[in-house]
C-alpha cells in the first residue's frame, strides 16, 4: 500500500492487486474517516486490512473486466456496503450494483464530493471518478496513452470521451489509473497534442501511445 496523497480534506492510497497488478484505490475523507474502494482486483484481506481504522461507505467500479473485479464478490460480501457501478455494468454482476452511476452523478464521502464521469471507449460502461484535483481514471487515460481499444471507432469514441470529459479539467489534475503509476493532466494534454498534430492510419487502436502512434 502506498499513500499517493494526504492533506487535511482526502486521503489516496494504492494497492497493486491481482495477477495483474491492477491498481486498487482507497479514498478517505480525513474529517469523519468514511472511505470508498475504487475496483477490487484481488488479494480481498489486503484491501480490508488497508480500510482499517475508517468506516467504508462504498465500492465503486470503473468498468467490469475481470482483472478489476476479481475480488469484487468477496469484498461486497465482507463490506456489506452499496456498490456503485454503471448501468450497462448490471448484467455482468451478481448481485446487481445497488448504485447505478451515470454521467454527472454526485457520491458524497463524509464532507467531500465524487463527480461521475462516463467515458466509454475501452469499454462501454467505463467511469471516472473526480474529487477535486484527483481523478480515478480507470482503464480510460494512462500515463502516455488511452486505454486500450479493440477498434477505431472505439479509439474514437474514448478519445472523443477524453476530449469532452477529461482534458478540459484542470492542468494540475492528478490521474490515478487502473494499471501502472500516477500522471498528471498537464502532461497528457501535452502529449496528447503531438499525437492530435500528426496524421494517423485509419485503422489504428490497440495499445496506443500519444507520442509514439
Amino acid at each position: 500500500m502506498s499513500v499517493m496523497f494526504n492533506d487535511e480534506d482526502i486521503r489516496v492510497e494504492k494497492l497493486q492487486l491481482g495477477p495483474y497488478g491492477t491498481n486498487c484505490y482507497i479514498a478517505v475523507c480525513n474529517r469523519t474517516k468514511e472511505s470508498l474502494v475504487v475496483d477490487a482486483p484481488g488479494e480481498v484481506d489486503r484491501i480490508i486490512k488497508s480500510l482499517k481504522g475508517t468506516n467504508p461507505k462504498y465500492i465503486l467500479l470503473t468498468h467490469d473486466h475481470m482483472d478489476h473485479t476479481g475480488a469484487l464478490t468477496a469484498l461486497r460480501s465482507e463490506l456489506r456496503v452499496p456498490l456503485g457501478a454503471h448501468a450497462l455494468d448490471s448484467s455482468q454482476i451478481l448481485p446487481a450494483p445497488e448504485i447505478s452511476l451515470k454521467d454527472g452523478d454526485t457520491i458524497m464521502l463524509g464532507d467531500i464530493s465524487f463527480e461521475v464521469l462516463h467515458t466509454p471507449g475501452h469499454t462501454p460502461d467505463g467511469l471516472c471518478f473526480r474529487s477535486g484535483i484527483h481523478l480515478f481514471s480507470g482503464d480510460s487515460i494512462f500515463p502516455g496513452g488511452p486505454g486500450k481499444t479493440w477498434s477505431p471507432a472505439s479509439l474514437k469514441q474514448l478519445i472523443d470521451s477524453l476530449r469532452a470529459k477529461i482534458f478540459v479539467l484542470p492542468d494540475d489534475t492528478q490521474i490515478y489509473p487502473g494499471h501502472g503509476e500516477i500522471t498528471n493532466l498537464k502532461k497528457e494534454k501535452e502529449e496528447f497534442a503531438v499525437f492530435e498534430s500528426r496524421e494517423h492510419n485509419p485503422d489504428l487502436c490497440g495499445d496506443v501511445l500519444w507520442l509514439k502512434s
